[in-house]
């Protein structure tokens, strides 16, 4: 082994074991904290985007351009997983059109979902959303808040062998279907679950993420900021001393640490289509972490009129 294969073999090293899982000696707009997807030892960064309501724009012009923007920002900033559905109205199109328009799409890890009933009407509305979605394979197809599993599980199954997606997974939105998802994630073989989880809404930590982290099934959070509620809930305040150790500059950062810092969560997609909070949200995944204690002390701005410091 000469010099050059050496320091590149202890590059590699670093990256594999380095703790938080953030590269070390890299452009800042690369240090993005990343997770192992547990199926397969594949790492993504750690901040994902989300797309309901957000990227329904066929027919806004200007928000359609506003999109581009924040597309651009999060590609930029290291950010790659980017969630949609069918149910998301034109989300898929307009992603597939700006990602193509900038010339990023294969960059990115698409996750979407199968939103219908029976296999058949499942097959052709997930070929629907290839051809949106400008790619011939994805990286994940979820299915989309367990809406007749049985009869899309096999097709996913099939579709995965054959290098169409990579990943599969299913998806709720609610609390209430924490224990039907657990079934489904006992009865079959999926690689994803994804899940709404905040500092607000903490069910998920009873069971089902405790659960993921010993079966190895990776987990993508959804409605990270409950809709908006988490910021009602704090406006007018100023931001508590502490968010300093944690290198954050904004409530939105604090409340996707908190969700970061547990060992069980893959990956957050918060949606935007604003670009400054696009950059916001993509400072969540620089920094440190909260520690248990410092958890606490997050979820306690919440439901406290004194601040913290």
């Amino acid at each position: 082994m000469n010099r050059r294969e050496f320091l590149q073999a202890v590059a590699a090293s670093a990256a594999a074991y380095f703790p938080s899982g953030i590269m070390a000696g890299t452009p800042p707009e690369q240090r993005q904290l990343t997770r192992v997807i547990p199926t397969s030892g594949e790492r993504i960064p750690a901040v994902g985007m989300g797309t309901y309501i957000s990227f329904d724009a066929d027919r806004d012009p200007a928000r359609k351009r506003r999109l581009r923007e924040v597309l651009r920002i999060f590609h930029a900033a290291g950010g790659r997983l980017i969630d949609s559905s069918p149910m998301y109205a034109s989300a898929e199109q307009v992603f597939g059109e700006l990602s193509s328009d900038l010339n990023v799409n294969p960059d990115f890890f698409v996750a979407t979902k199968v939103w219908t009933r029976g296999a058949a009407a499942g097959r052709e509305q997930m070929r629907t959303s290839l051809r949106k979605l400008g790619r011939e394979k994805i990286e994940l197809m979820q299915i989309h808040n367990l809406l007749d599993w049985r009869a899309h599980y096999p097709t996913l199954r099939r579709w995965k062998s054959e290098g169409r997606f990579r990943y599969i997974g299913v998806t709720h939105y609610t609390t209430g279907a924490f224990a039907e998802l657990e079934r489904v994630l006992k009865a079959e073989a999926f690689d994803f679950v994804q899940l709404p989880y905040s500092v607000a809404t903490r069910e998920a930590e009873r069971r089902l993420l405790p659960f993921c982290k010993d079966r190895g099934i990776g987990v993508i959070v959804n409605r990270p900021y409950e809709g908006g509620d988490l910021f009602r809930m704090v406006r007018g305040r100023a931001l508590p001393e502490f968010a300093r150790e944690l290198d954050c500059d904004s409530f939105g950062q604090l409340f996707l640490k908190f969700l970061l810092a547990h060992p069980a969560v893959t990956c957050v997609i918060p949606a935007t289509s604003k670009p400054r909070h696009m950059r916001d949200n993509m400072g969540a995944g620089l920094g440190r972490l909260p520690d248990r204690r410092q958890r606490e002390r997050i979820a306690a701005l919440l439901f406290s009129g004194a601040q913290s410091s």
